[in-house]
């Protein structure tokens, strides 16, 4: 019986300040269950990419350890191959949005525990976002400089509280976009403080999705609108909806949507899983439905 072949893509800089003992234990748990390793780690932005796509073919198994960035690329190298292999996350960022959606542990030695574990892949849905593409969220407006703003060295001492502190720094600079956006043949055209189209009950380790309304896999996404305040009482009033997951707020808008097309004449900053992504006068979202296989 020929042995099966398991690729770690390894991002040494994701939560820099975090023990390496576990993840030695991670291979161990790996090796332990007859996989064959190889494992790659990565140098500069790009690599775990290429990596994916030039030799994520010949393995069973390719497991990405790192933040939600690498797991970002990781998939976005996958989903270029003919018949993408099995995916693995093993969390190592500072915030772990999916991976909290997911309800994977961020201790590696558990969480390659829990994966040689499982019996049965899931399948997730991807989004495209023009020419890129994004795990589990594409965000723009309010905050979105905060998600990839935020100095490594802070999000790796401090998790979401980095992304709280470099947010704070916006709060004199909050101002509406105007947009004009049609999503699954409905159009929405107005000014919007923030939006975002997600497949994650989880956005920057700051705003939280009601789980019984995100599916996975079901070829939608979570589009999530907030208008702006007009006065600082409207801004606690709508801080609070959002805390509550009350999305029928006047002005609020939440739908589930599997293709959107958004336009604006607006410099309009992006954010794809917490990377930046330039401004365009147009962008086009879709849902993958079910691109990957991912063991949970």
């Amino acid at each position: 019986m020929e042995q099966k072949k398991l690729l770690l893509i390894f991002n040494p800089r994701a939560g820099r300040t975090k023990s390496r003992s576990p993840m030695f234990d991670a291979v161990s748990t790996f090796s332990q269950a007859g996989y064959l390793l190889s494992i790659h780690q990565t140098t500069a932005p790009g690599d775990a990419t290429r990596i994916a796509a030039d030799v994520g073919g010949e393995y069973d198994l390719v497991v990405a350890a790192g933040g939600d960035g690498t797991l970002n690329e990781v998939i976005a190298g996958l989903i270029q191959l003919p018949n993408p292999p099995l995916l693995g996350y093993l969390p190592q960022g500072s915030t772990n949005d999916f991976a909290t959606s997911l309800h994977i542990s961020g201790n590696p030695a558990a969480a390659a525990a829990a994966l040689m574990a499982t019996a049965a892949p899931r399948p997730l849905d991807i989004g495209r976002w023009c020419d890129r593409s994004f795990v589990y969220v594409a965000s723009f407006g309010a905050f979105v400089r905060s998600s990839y703003s935020a100095p490594q060295a802070a999000k790796n001492a401090l998790g979401h509280f980095a992304y709280i502190l470099e947010g704070m720094k916006d709060l004199n600079t909050l101002r509406p976009y105007r947009i004009k956006l049609t999503a699954d043949g409905e159009v929405l055209d107005g000014s919007y403080l923030f939006g975002a189209v997600c497949n994650s009950t989880s956005i920057g380790g700051l705003m939280k999705l009601d789980p019984d309304r995100v599916v996975l896999d079901d070829g939608k996404f979570e589009l999530l609108l907030i208008p702006s305040p007009k006065t600082p009482m409207d801004l606690q009033n709508l801080v609070l909806a959002l805390l509550n997951q009350q999305y029928n707020r006047e002005g609020v808008v939440f739908r589930h949507v599997s293709q959107l097309h958004l336009e604006t004449t607006e410099s309009l900053p992006w954010s794809l899983d917490g990377e930046c992504a330039p401004s365009r006068s147009s962008v086009d979202i879709e849902n993958l439905h079910q691109a990957v296989r991912m063991l949970l």
